[in-house]
């Protein structure tokens, strides 16, 4: 099976006064091109430590993690941040959008660091994301679903082949969690995108079918990563 992203093996864990506490034990995943995989935990299962592994945010205390065929442990610092940039296109439970710059100016914030700035790009990024009528609004101005799906458009402005989302849906109200739901969903189906999704909230997976494409699902149990089931559709 082709890889986006893959991880063999990793593990991690964390020193406290009273002892180390092991957070990843042995995890090993695999995203293809036009996969959804949802990884299901509660609060403090590691289900953030997993993902900050995976997009090279933190660095395993063992194991292996793949972007394509580069594994990250030979890249130095700017090395992969320079390919992380290309490579994966993050969002996070909080939208991050610069509040004093427009919703098409945030979408082209990653085109500016990398000087390679194209409006037209990012006008169509905001249309396929459903934000083209609000391009010229700041974050103050737009709802929480609107600002999500504006981060959406920004991790999307270098087309990435792989989005890692962090609990995207946490602090959005039903609908709207749902609109951001299919909209990652879809990006994976119709666009051909690894997507890999981690949330709390297990009811979003009855949307998970909508548009075909294929989709995983697996646990993280003990600091492992166990397949589930993926919920037939209503």
């Amino acid at each position: 099976m082709a890889r986006v992203l893959a991880c063999v093996g990793v593990e991690r864990s964390f020193r406290t006064p009273a002892a180390a506490v092991e957070v990843l034990r042995g995890v090993d995943l695999t995203v293809a091109p036009g996969e959804l995989a949802v990884v299901l935990g509660p609060s403090g299962s590691g289900k953030s430590t997993l993902l900050h592994v995976l997009a090279g945010l933190d660095t395993p205390d063992a194991g292996e993690v793949w972007w394509g065929e580069t594994a990250l442990s030979s890249l130095n610092r700017s090395r992969l941040a320079a390919l992380r940039a290309r490579s994966v296109g993050l969002v996070f439970q909080q939208h991050y959008l610069l509040e004093d710059l427009t919703a098409l100016e945030n979408a082209l914030l990653p085109m500016r660091i990398v000087g390679e700035v194209d409006e037209e790009r990012g006008r169509e990024l905001l249309e396929l994301v459903g934000l083209s009528h609000r391009a010229d609004h700041t974050p103050d101005r737009l709802s929480g679903g609107e600002r999500q799906r504006a981060a959406v458009a920004r991790a999307l402005a270098l087309d990435p082949p792989c989005l890692i989302a962090d609990e995207p849906t946490g602090s959005l109200d039903r609908q709207r969690a749902l609109e951001v739901f299919r909209l990652l969903r879809d990006l994976a189906a119709d666009r051909g995108k690894a997507v890999l999704l981690v949330t709390h909230d297990e009811t979003l997976l009855h949307e998970a079918h909508g548009r075909g494409g294929r989709v995983s699902v697996y646990r993280l149990v003990d600091g492992v990563l166990v397949p589930d089931a993926v919920p037939t559709p209503a």
